[in-house]
């Protein structure tokens, strides 16, 4: 039975069934679980949130209350489903995560593939279902952000559009985190990202999916979908200000150079400046039908002579979030071994955990195994990034991510 009590009235063993007000004015990722922990009791006290449904007979009823004199309430508004905020724990090895990331992955692609087919369709956008990803990327990138990042660029071009999207939301996420943003904003940053390309899906197929380079008319039109998107979500009635802002500004620029409006500086939102970042980071790490993919770490390094392009404090942040070295670096150690980043050391980027798989001294494969450049007593370090191609590697996917995590 579903009881509607004020936020005073909450207490430890409840069932929350769902919150009064729009979800993103709570402080939890989902609704519909069970309270047991002080800190979330705290926050929830804390929100502004006046009232929240429970259901006793799930949870606890108030104290001293009648079981029979609940007053029954038809249905609860409609919001998101499952569990409270996840909590910040000892961050998981990538190696170990990255599993899971892959089933988020999967997860969240099928979600977002209706979702975009539905906006192709002109039906409204399904909030619940954009939370449910949001919160399942948020808990991996929480768990360790290098596993589904690394994972998710290595999308085919074929579904581009869609992982697109998943990518940018993991890394918005990620960098809310990394900028100190509250959890609120960060769930705002993630919808934001996952929402922000949807536009995309009224732009006509032989312009989206062209193999070549577009013509200035066909040009033209690509450029029309952050506003065909805008409209979109603005018509579904139920998306959030900062995902609506971020859909229509990722792609202006901090000189006033970028478009549909021209916005520079200050004048484009911080969840915007981050969208830009994100988006551009994703876009030329993928392979597209018209290019290749750039290198990871090599990306960083282009994007930062792009004066003018992003805000450099959030760029800065940025880097710090996906690492000197990205997962699935090829870097040069000092002791002339070649090895390929599995992990970050968020304590130091320089010396981030590594695959040793070739000696070039012998100019041969050497066994596997992995070197925590981070030690104290480890002497060894990296003395630069290197091109697979030159030393005649294909992919080296295979060294850092099993056969069992592909998405």
């Amino acid at each position: 039975m579903l009881k509607k009590i004020a936020t005073s009235q909450v207490a430890l063993g409840m069932y929350i069934q769902s919150f009064e007000g729009s979800w993103l004015n709570h402080p939890f990722w989902k609704s519909r679980f069970v309270l047991t922990d002080t800190e979330d009791l705290a926050a929830l006290r804390a929100s502004g949130v006046a009232g929240v449904w429970i259901d006793v007979s799930k949870g606890d009823d108030v104290p001293g209350a009648a079981p029979p004199a609940a007053t029954p309430v038809a249905a609860a508004p409609a919001v998101p489903t499952a569990s409270a905020v996840p909590r910040a724990t000892a961050p998981t090895r990538a190696t170990d995560e990255i599993e899971q990331a892959a089933r988020v992955l999967r997860q969240s692609k099928g979600v977002v593939t209706q979702l975009f087919a539905d906006a192709r369709l002109g039906k409204v956008v399904t909030m619940e279902a954009c939370v449910e990803v949001v919160s399942d990327i948020s808990a991996s990138v929480m768990r360790n952000s290098s596993a589904l990042i690394s994972l998710a660029r290595l999308k085919n071009k074929d579904e581009y559009t869609y992982m697109h999207s998943v990518s940018v939301c993991a890394l918005m996420v990620a960098l809310a985190r990394e900028l100190g943003l509250d959890e609120a904003t960060t769930r705002e940053a993630g919808v934001a990202g996952l929402l922000h390309d949807i536009g995309k899906m009224l732009v006509p197929d032989h312009i989206l999916n062209k193999p070549g380079r577009l013509s200035d008319d066909e040009f033209a039109q690509m450029r029309t979908h952050p506003e065909r998107g805008h409209a979109a979500l603005v018509r579904s009635g139920n998306v959030p200000d900062a995902a609506l802002d971020v859909c229509l500004h990722h792609h202006e620029r901090f000189d006033g150079s970028g478009y549909p409006q021209g916005l520079a500086g200050d004048k484009i939102s911080l969840l915007a400046r981050m969208g830009s970042v994100c988006d551009v980071y994703d876009a030329i790490t993928s392979d597209r039908p018209y290019k290749q993919a750039w290198r990871a770490a090599d990306s960083l390094g282009r994007m930062a002579q792009w004066q003018g392009h992003f805000d450099t404090q959030i760029f800065h942040a940025f880097v710090r979030t996906v690492g000197i070295y990205p997962m699935g670096t090829l870097v040069k150690l000092q002791s002339g071994n070649l090895a390929v980043v599995i992990d970050q050391n968020a304590r130091d980027l320089t010396r981030p955990l590594v695959r040793v798989f070739f000696s070039t001294r012998s100019n041969q494969r050497v066994p596997p195994y992995e070197l925590d450049l981070a030690r104290e007593t480890e002497k060894d370090r990296v003395v630069g990034r290197e091109d697979p191609l030159q030393w005649g590697f294909g992919r080296l996917d295979e060294l850092w991510r099993p056969a069992s995590a592909a998405v």
